[in-house]
């Protein structure tokens, strides 16, 4: 009896990621209006939409934004990738970066929308800090460049009339995130988000954390399917010198190749979620 019990709950909870793998496709139009506050008598996808991925090395980009880019270059947006640094603790630098660039063609970004910074203030070594000011600088330049704003909500009724942008930071360097937003958050209609670090043990359960992503709250949350899994697997493997045995494991059972959440920083709507 306690085997059929397992085997009814274990196929249920299969049978919820499935349907929530359906709803997410059916309802991606339709989510993008209602957190924008787009009529909804108005046709909208994501082509207004100008996305900064900012990331501290190569291979960041699919290890933990792979489903934000395939989710966003999906809607028609328009996606900038921002590397901080080329990867150089092996002097591995260039042929790092080529791998960056294999890496985001794969996923969907052109070479010339991705910037790739060479600075001795942003060495790559784990021992090193880095100036807050310094990448608040560059991030800023790279927005002001591009026009990236994430659209604060008294802008989400002219979401045709506008650009409505997005803002995504990854840190992990040994210099504060709390400090590095403290700089930028005075930035008008600027929406900072943070990625969601969840637990050893739902980091490493691959799909089977959907549900808990889904039904939990969040900022933005995006969902990949196994088509798109195979997109971000294959701009993974693109970071050869990067293949050890342990990057195997992860690219095969971490949640992060199939879901992102996120959450808002400083400004911007609370309850935002792109599906």
């Amino acid at each position: 009896m306690t085997l059929y019990l397992a085997i009814i709950i274990i196929l249920s909870y299969l049978a919820l990621i499935k349907c929530i793998f359906f709803r997410h496709r059916r309802t991606l139009v339709k989510s993008l209006k209602r957190a924008l506050n787009a009529p909804s008598s108005r046709e909208t996808n994501g082509e207004d939409i100008r996305a900064l991925v900012v990331t501290a090395h190569p291979d960041d980009e699919c290890m933990f934004f792979a489903p934000t880019i395939i989710r966003l270059i999906e809607l028609n947006a328009t996606v900038h990738l921002l590397c901080l640094s080329e990867g150089n603790y092996y002097n591995q630098g260039a042929q790092r970066k080529k791998e960056l660039l294999n890496s985001c063609a794969v996923l969907g970004i052109p070479a010339s929308r991705i910037i790739i910074i060479n600075h001795k203030k942003l060495p790559d070594d784990p021992k090193a800090e880095w100036s807050v000011s310094f990448v608040s600088s560059e991030i800023l330049k790279h927005i002001r460049a591009h026009s990236i704003n994430m659209v604060r909500p008294t802008l989400h009724s002219h979401f045709k009339r506008t650009v409505s942008q997005t803002m995504t930071l990854c840190w992990r360097g040994t210099w504060t995130m709390a400090s590095l937003i403290v700089s930028l958050s005075f930035l008008p209609d600027c929406t900072l988000l943070s990625l969601v670090t969840v637990g050893l043990l739902r980091k490493y359960i691959s799909f089977l954390d959907v549900p808990l992503s889904w039904f939990l709250p969040s900022c933005v949350c995006c969902i990949i399917g196994s088509k798109p899994y195979k997109q971000a697997k294959a701009a993974m493997l693109c970071h050869r010198t990067q293949l050890l045995w342990f990057r195997y494991l992860y690219i095969t059972f971490s949640r992060y190749m199939f879901i992102n959440t996120f959450q808002t920083i400083a400004q911007g709507p609370k309850n935002l979620k792109i599906y």
